[in-house]
């Protein structure tokens, strides 16, 4: 049950979709980031923006956010949730390009601390042929899911659980509908 009464059937409205029904005046832009930075035209497929929001959410143990992002990049990769899974569990040994092992890497420190991203890990992702963009939109994606993270467990929301049932459908929403029109 979560921290406060969010006017909602919480295993219809589990995760985030509670507090984004309780608020939605606040649920409005934070949809739209979340539209602009993982769905909107780019040079990193939508199914790698994904990826990263997976990955973060799994290093802060935001079960809803981790189960939900893993579906929706495994709907948009083609090796789908097994590759997911191998991301999360061993990024050095994931089967994935060099370039998204950087932005990864520079997620992963963002999550730790946005001052734990080194000179050295953004020459590392620009050398493996990362652009300024993708690196800004790695940072923006990895410190926007600290917040969702925070802000799910925060108000200790209901998580369904995973990462089948539940998420599998909200990934064909997702990928159908996007973050603007899905809740």
């Amino acid at each position: 049950m979560a921290h406060i009464d969010l006017g909602v059937d919480e295993t219809r409205f589990p995760g985030i979709t509670g507090p984004m029904k309780f608020r939605s005046e606040t649920a409005k832009p934070l949809n739209e980031l979340a539209e602009v930075l993982l769905r909107a035209p780019h040079s990193m497929p939508a199914g790698e923006r994904e990826l990263i929001a997976a990955y973060v959410s799994g290093l802060n143990d935001c079960d809803f956010c981790c189960n939900s992002h893993s579906a929706f990049a495994a709907a948009q990769l083609d090796e789908g949730l097994p590759l997911v899974q191998r991301v999360r569990a061993d990024l050095d040994t994931a089967p994935i390009p060099d370039k998204l092992k950087a932005l990864l890497r520079i997620a992963g420190a963002v999550q730790r601390s946005g001052r734990e991203v080194t000179a050295e890990m953004v020459d590392a992702a620009r050398a493996q042929g990362a652009t300024d963009v993708e690196i800004h939109d790695t940072v923006l994606i990895a410190a926007a899911f600290c917040m969702f993270n925070r802000y799910v467990d925060g108000l200790a929301t209901f998580a369904p659980e995973g990462p089948e049932g539940y998420y599998v459908e909200s990934a064909r929403r997702i990928v159908e509908h996007g973050y603007t029109e899905s809740l």
